[in-house]
Order: structure tokens, then C-alpha cells, then sequence
């Protein structure tokens, strides 16, 4: 293991301090964290459950195989899946942190993320001995590369990856013989170019691979689009090959989600009617806090999908985040998701709509 950074969000506490000073109190909108409650379809389905004296299954029960599947049909276009070809996780999070050591991966190979990316990517990179590449150009891919991740919707920036993209990221990866993986849990939370109506592309498409999932993954969390961020339910998709490797290092280290979980996420995940619901929630804070934003002098830039505003006024990332704490406001700083943002800020909708109002005037009076 490569040794690890301290904990950036360390870094917020005194801007944090300062927030809260504020007269009106703080608006957080630095972490993604939903405050929404959990739909009671999903809670009913976790009460009911509790009888939970055996083992859970690992690899998921059939029920969650199946509502897994489905799932993909119905919401993501992707066809032909078995249970081989399913996996449920404890949360999206460790799969990024723990997948190039499960995968065997270390010294001298090169695991590739985005550019504007989620830590916790080159974290995995460095628990497992290997070396954090920061490019989006799959011609900037070298040749030691074993893993690349792509975020599509990503986080911090809400970028989406087209179709086109997409199954030019997998052809390269394939022509260097690399594992690709997409972290896709925002998928539902469209905003513009149309994703406002349909979930944004996945890597398992037929589209984009046709039916060759060898060596691709798709990443999902129930966190965002159903409020379980508590549950920590989530699952991988695609490689057959892939999945049962992962599969024996988790059945030896004891990785199984408790099976009460495992039937919440079935009941979520066959349930369409909630997910429109937060979305709906989630568009109305954007309508009310991005044109406070470019009132106070920030663009937006990416943001079409999400729970973030990626945004910068021109200045340092540091000045904003200060300048923002004296009006009571909390924002994740661009330098934490690599160093190619140091002006940028990111700005979550995971607040109330109450927080997200006062956010907004504060905004506007300056």
C-alpha cells in the first residue's frame, strides 16, 4: 500500500466555523448526503424482513438478482443479464476503494480516472499499490493501464457520457487489455439535453458493448435516488468473469450485505413511482439555487446531471469557499477532486428545500 493523503474534508472545519456564525445559520451544501426520508415502501419492505437468523447470500438472494436485472431492462436499456452477471454491494464506495486489489492489481500498473473525480478513485489506486492516472482522453491511456474508471454522471462536475463516448472508452480499454468500469449512480438524475426524461447511457448499453461484457463493470447505489445512503445498497453489473473473482475475495473476507437490506433494495428497485418523486424534489432545488448562483457572479459549468452545481466565480476555490462561509454557506472546494480545478467550486443539492431558499437569498443580496 502507497501511503494515503490525510482526510481533505479536514480542511473544512474552519470554514465550517465560520458558516455557522451566520445569523441565519448554516447551509451546508459541501456533501451529498440526502435529507429526504426514505420512501416507505422501501422502509415497509426492511421492517418485514427482520427475521434475519441465517447468513445472507453474497452473491444476493434470487429476488435481489432478479429486481437487479429488471431493473437494468426497464431503466437502463441493457439486455441479457444473469444471475452471473449481478452483484450486490455494501455501498458503491468500497467497490471503488477495494476493486484493483481485489482484481490483483498493484506495483507498476496504472489505474486511470477522470479528471474532475471523486477521491476515493486514486485512494483504490494507492490501497492497492498502484499508480492514479488523472486523464479523460483515452489517448492519454498508457499502456501499463489495467483499470480505468469512468463517472458518468460524474461527481463533482455532472458531466454525461454519450453513447459515443462511452464505446470509445471501451474500445481502447480493451485494445491495452485494461478492466473498465463506469460509476453510474446518478443515472436517474437528469437535468438537461434531454436527461430530464430518461436515465442517462450506461456502459452495459447494447450500444455501446452489444452483448460483449467482457471485461466492463457498471457501478450502482440506491443512495441518491431513494434516500438509503443509511442502507449502504448498492450492486455491480456486466462481466460474468469479473464478478465471480470479486465474488470469492468477498465470501472469504465475510463482504455480505445483511439480508433485511437486500429485500429494501428489492422493493426499491421495483419501484419507479419514488425515484420520480426525489428527482422532481431534487430539479425544483436546482431551479431555485443555480440562478442565485449566476446572480452572485458564479457560471456553471457541466451540471447537466447529478446532485451537484460545479460552478466558479474566476478566483481561487479558497477565496470562494471563504467569501461563501461569511454568507453562511458551506461548498465543497474544486481542489478536492484534482488539480486541474483550482477555481472551481461544487455546490450539492442535497439540502432542504428550506436550506436551499436561504442559500438562495443570501446569494442575491450579495
Amino acid at each position: 500500500m502507497k501511503p494515503l493523503p490525510d482526510y481533505p474534508w479536514d480542511q473544512m472545519v474552519p470554514f465550517a466555523a465560520r458558516a455557522r456564525a451566520h445569523a441565519g445559520g448554516i447551509v451546508d451544501l459541501s456533501i451529498g448526503s440526502p435529507v429526504d426520508p426514505t420512501p416507505e415502501v422501501i422502509r415497509r419492505a426492511l421492517a418485514q424482513a427482520t427475521d434475519a437468523h441465517s447468513y445472507p447470500q453474497t452473491a444476493g438472494t434470487p429476488e435481489l438478482q432478479r429486481a437487479i436485472i429488471d431493473w437494468y431492462e426497464r431503466r437502463r436499456g441493457v439486455t441479457g443479464l444473469t444471475e452471473k452477471n449481478v452483484l450486490p454491494t455494501i455501498g458503491s464506495k468500497e467497490m471503488v476503494a477495494l476493486l484493483p486489489f481485489m482484481l490483483g492489481f498493484g506495483e507498476g500498473d496504472t489505474i486511470v480516472h477522470p479528471l474532475a473525480a471523486y477521491p476515493t478513485y486514486s485512494i483504490g489506486a494507492a490501497m492497492a499499490g498502484a499508480d492514479a492516472l488523472a486523464a479523460d482522453d483515452p489517448a492519454d491511456w498508457p499502456d501499463t493501464t489495467k483499470l480505468v474508471w469512468l463517472n458518468s454522471p460524474g461527481n463533482p462536475d455532472g458531466r454525461v457520457l454519450s453513447v459515443a463516448e462511452l464505446r470509445a472508452a471501451v474500445a481502447r480499454a480493451r485494445e491495452l487489455g485494461a478492466v473498465i468500469v463506469s460509476d453510474e449512480c446518478y443515472a436517474e438524475l437528469g437535468w438537461t439535453d434531454g436527461w430530464d426524461t430518461r436515465p442517462t447511457p450506461s456502459i452495459l448499453d447494447p450500444r455501446v458493448i452489444g452483448q460483449d461484457r467482457h471485461g466492463v463493470l457498471a457501478l450502482y447505489s440506491l443512495s441518491k435516488q431513494s434516500n438509503m445512503a443509511g442502507y449502504r445498497g448498492a450492486f455491480a453489473a456486466g462481466c460474468a468473469d469479473l464478478l465471480a473473482r470479486v465474488l470469492t475475495v468477498r465470501k472469504h473476507a465475510g463482504l455480505m450485505l445483511p439480508a433485511p437490506l437486500q429485500a429494501a433494495m428489492v422493493a426499491a428497485l421495483g419501484d419507479d413511482e419514488h425515484v420520480a418523486g426525489q428527482r422532481r424534489r431534487y430539479q425544483a432545488r436546482r431551479d431555485v439555487l443555480l440562478p442565485a448562483l449566476v446572480a452572485a457572479g458564479f457560471r456553471i459549468t457541466r451540471s447537466e446531471a447529478g446532485l451537484y452545481l460545479w460552478a466558479t466565480e474566476g478566483r481561487g476555490a479558497w477565496e470562494s469557499i471563504g467569501r461563501l462561509a461569511d454568507r453562511g454557506i458551506l461548498a465543497g472546494p474544486g481542489p478536492f477532486y484534482g488539480d486541474g480545478y483550482p477555481q472551481h467550486v461544487r455546490f450539492s443539492l442535497t439540502a432542504t428545500d428550506e436550506r436551499i431558499a436561504a442559500a438562495a437569498s443570501r446569494l442575491y443580496a450579495g
